[in-house]
């Protein structure tokens, strides 16, 4: 069998030709006689694979030379402890719920300090982002957070909370370098790499520089200080070695790509293709209301549980796997992140046009 198309929303499918490099160099590292799997971080060779990817990610990002990029492990989830250890100063931070990993974000900052629940769309299934233009902010928050795409629930912030002069800190876990991005409007993005970036096991988190200091909350582990990883350039203890080294060969793809802006357009054909389907489909349709729909995950349903089974059943036997949605939604979900081909889009409309004259 040849390789299927694969719509999971993580770990998710990685550029071909950078698995194809990557299998070249499985045995031999460019002459180094053995595998990045098998190298020490702490050698030549392995410094310049870890200088190299942030360099790329850097201009991929325009990332500000005062913000500092840390490859990090513990997933993202690990991040939901770090960020209010690290900037929790006031022991306050306003959160924006907005499905299930903001949800799980805010509860463990309560762990730490004051958080305030400030939105909330849990009303209607996180089915929409709510209106961020004027919210209630605490004046002693020490930031604002928010996960700006939502991988469960499929909705996406089109346009940032007014924050009220407060850091704004995100959780970019499944939108990463799916689209051009101004870093400035952020204190500290973090994400895991697993959906468009690389294989499961690296967290990148952007932050800016006044918010790496030594004043963490008493009983903050070394290894949760940002200070720890950004003085020793993400090389304080063995880093995700292999993981890092496949992030930079995705990094390099995107820039042959053409950048963030090739790649948004893209994503946004790709989504396009799909949303216009459901939105025509008598038997399918789409979770999200339309202004905050997701690029990158695409939720929907028939309305009917057992031909929602049937459906992904029939897709899998198509080779088109991972369609099951998140046991929170229901129906099914397609992720549809950078390395998905446009033709794998194409393949799943045609697949559901046919299922939708067989069943309807």
């Amino acid at each position: 069998m040849g390789r299927i198309y694969n719509f999971s929303a993580g770990p998710a499918m990685l550029p071909v030709e950078v698995l194809k490099e990557a299998a070249e160099e499985m045995l031999d590292y460019k002459g180094s006689g053995m595998s990045v799997m098998e190298m020490s971080h702490r050698s030549k060779v392995y410094e310049g694979i870890i200088q190299e990817a942030e360099k790329d990610l850097r201009e991929l990002m325009n990332i500000p030379d005062n913000y500092k990029v840390l490859f990090l492990q513990g997933g993202a989830s690990q991040q939901f402890a770090a960020v209010p250890m690290n900037l929790m100063k006031n022991k306050v931070a306003d959160y924006i719920i907005t499905g299930q990993w903001a949800k799980k974000a805010y509860q463990e900052a309560a762990l730490y300090g004051k958080a305030n629940a400030i939105a909330s769309s849990a009303d209607k299934t996180f089915s929409y982002i709510p209106d961020c233009s004027d919210l209630p902010i605490s004046e002693d928050a020490d930031y604002v957070y928010i996960c700006e795409n939502n991988t469960i629930y499929g909705t996406k912030f089109k346009s940032l909370p007014n924050t009220k002069g407060k850091d704004l800190v995100a959780d970019i876990s499944s939108c990463i370098l799916s689209e051009p991005i101004d870093v400035t409007k952020y204190g500290l993005l973090f994400g895991g790499v697993q959906k468009n970036v690389g294989p499961a096991g690296v967290v990148i988190a952007i932050i800016r520089e006044d918010l790496i200091t030594e004043d963490t909350l008493p009983g903050t582990p070394t290894m949760l200080k940002y200070k720890t990883h950004a003085d020793n350039a993400s090389l304080y203890n063995t880093p995700p070695a292999y993981g890092i080294y496949i992030c930079g060969k995705v990094f390099k793809w995107i820039k042959n790509m053409g950048g963030l802006e090739a790649m948004k357009e893209k994503n946004e054909i790709k989504a396009k293709l799909l949303y216009d389907y459901l939105d025509e489909s008598k038997l399918f349709k789409g979770t999200v209301v339309k202004e905050d729909r997701s690029l990158m995950n695409v939720p929907f349903v028939t309305g009917n549980e057992e031909l929602d089974a049937k459906f992904v059943k029939e897709a899998k036997a198509a080779g088109l796997e991972n369609l099951k949605g998140h046991r929170s939604v229901g129906g099914m979900r397609a992720s549809i992140y950078n390395a998905m081909p446009y033709e794998g889009v194409e393949a799943l409309v045609k697949f559901m046009r046919k299922f939708e004259a067989e069943n309807l």
